[in-house]
């Protein structure tokens, strides 16, 4: 489509920026929608244009903005005197401090729904990516989707639980952050002890072959599992 010279990521940041106000009141809803394009001068139908999917684009990029601001945020730190765990752990606590509660707890709501189910497990599985890459995470096999995977339901209990959270400071989602983290290392030290036992690792053996010949996807932004194509990146 041709846009003479309009930008459609900055029509989109626009209506975001505008959503924000209308969303603890509304949600990600038609209303909000419409009221953003007003507050932000856009005319509707150029609006439903740039975001198709209303709202859920718009809920789409408040998400898609924290990630990014957890790897800036990321890599702003000191992390060579962190355990990897820890890294881990500090980087869905930065990407939680970087997110408004309410407007988490709207984005939920929304995703619960059964035709935005797609769209918030390729959101969630996009924050595992991009917490691993700010980490250098350069696997590229089985160990590639096991991390995401694993990544993607510990940050997603964090979230649910850091939503119902009223401790100071939000210590007990950091604690509950913390447990959910040793449960995933106590995981992966059973699996380095298979690979060490040489007789689980012959009555494995078909199943670490085969684990082997899977590779982690090339064009990453068609492969992750989840994807659905975007009007606007």
């Amino acid at each position: 489509m041709e846009n003479n010279g309009l930008n459609p990521a900055a029509v989109q940041e626009s209506l975001l920026e505008a959503a924000l106000a209308h969303v603890p009141f509304d949600g990600w809803s038609d209303a909000t929608f419409q009221a953003a394009a007003q507050d932000a001068g856009v005319d509707l139908p150029l609006a439903k244009v740039i975001c198709p999917r209303g709202a859920v684009d718009l809920a789409a990029a408040y998400h898609r903005r924290g990630d990014a601001e957890m790897r800036l945020r990321l890599a702003q730190q000191d992390l060579a005197a962190l355990r990897f765990r820890d890294r881990v752990a500090l980087a869905v606590r930065l990407r939680l401090e970087v997110a408004d509660r309410e407007l988490v707890r709207r984005g939920a709501a929304l995703s619960a729904l059964p035709q935005n189910a797609g769209t918030g497990s390729k959101l969630i599985w996009g924050t595992a990516d991009a917490i691993w890459e700010a980490l250098g995470d350069t696997s590229d096999d089985l160990n590639w989707y096991s991390k995401r995977t694993t990544l993607a339901a510990v940050y997603s209990a964090t979230v649910l639980y850091w939503l119902g959270d009223t401790s100071e400071g939000d210590a007990a989602t950091w604690e509950f952050l913390d447990r959910r983290i040793d449960n995933v290392m106590q995981v992966e030290k059973l699996k380095a002890q298979v690979r060490e036992n040489k007789v689980l690792r012959t009555v494995f053996a078909g199943p670490m072959w085969l684990a082997g010949k899977v590779k982690a996807p090339g064009a990453r932004a068609e492969d992750l599992p989840g994807q659905t194509k975007d009007p606007v990146a």
